[in-house]
C-alpha cells in the first residue's frame, strides 16, 4: 500500500500515523532504532511492515499485478500500491465517515508539528507534500499523474511508469474490483495488529 492506505489503517494517534508513515524509510531490524523514536511510533512502523507483508501475498493484489504487468513489468507492485490509494480517495466515504479532505488536513499538521522528529529525507519532502496536496492528489487522474511522473524520475534505471495512468485507465474496471474486494480484509487484519512486536 502506499501513503494515504497506511495513514488510513494506522491507529488514529499522531505517534502511529507517523510511524506508519516512515515505514518506507526506516529500515532494517527496529531494535536499533529504538533510541531514535518513542514506542508508539516503531510499533507504527512495524505495523506498516505487517500490512505490506499481507498486502504483497493476498491474492486480490496479485491479480491486480498481472493485469498491470505486460506494460509495467517489474514496476507492476509499485503501480499498483498507488492505485490503491486512488480508489481509497475515490472511495473514501465507504470506508470513513471522517471526510477525506479532513483527515489529511489532520495528517499534514501533523507533519508539520513532528517535522523535527523525521528522517532527513522525509523533512525535505514534507513542503512539497503539503504545498501539492499529494494525499488529495491521488483522487483524481491529474494527480496520480503527477504523482507517477515524480517516481518515474527518481527511478535511476529505465522504467515505464511514465505509462501507468494510462494502464490505469485501459483496466479500471478490474482494478477498482480487486480493491475492493481486497480493502476490507486489510482493515480487518490492519485491526488485528494492536502491539504488533518489534522485528
Amino acid at each position: 500500500m502506499n501513503y494515504l492506505a497506511h495513514l488510513f489503517l494506522a491507529e488514529q494517534t499522531p505517534d502511529s500515523q507517523i510511524g506508519n508513515l516512515l515505514g518506507d524509510f526506516v529500515k532494517g531490524p527496529l531494535a536499533q532504532h529504538q533510541g531514535c523514536y518513542r514506542p508508539a511510533v516503531l510499533q507504527g512502523i512495524q505495523m506498516h511492515r505487517w500490512i505490506d507483508q499481507f498486502t504483497d501475498r493476498h491474492p486480490c493484489h496479485g491479480q491486480s499485478r498481472r493485469r498491470v504487468a505486460p506494460v509495467l513489468r517489474r514496476f507492476a507492485g509499485i503501480a499498483v500500491d498507488i492505485y490503491y490509494d486512488h480508489f481509497l480517495a475515490c472511495h473514501w466515504s465507504r470506508f470513513s465517515p471522517e471526510p477525506r479532505e479532513q483527515f489529511i488536513a489532520g495528517i499534514y499538521g501533523q507533519l508539520q508539528a513532528h517535522h523535527h522528529e523525521l528522517p532527513p529525507r522525509l523533512q525535505a519532502m514534507v513542503p512539497y507534500i503539503i504545498q501539492e496536496d499529494w494525499l488529495n492528489g491521488y483522487a483524481s487522474l491529474l494527480g496520480l499523474q503527477q504523482t507517477f511522473s515524480r517516481l518515474a524520475r527518481r527511478v535511476k534505471r529505465q522504467n515505464t511508469l511514465a505509462q501507468a495512468v494510462t494502464v490505469l485507465q485501459g483496466q479500471y474496471g478490474g482494478l477498482e474490483q480487486d480493491f475492493l474486494e481486497f480493502f476490507p480484509q486489510l482493515i480487518e487484519y490492519g485491526r488485528s495488529l494492536s502491539n504488533p512486536p518489534l522485528q
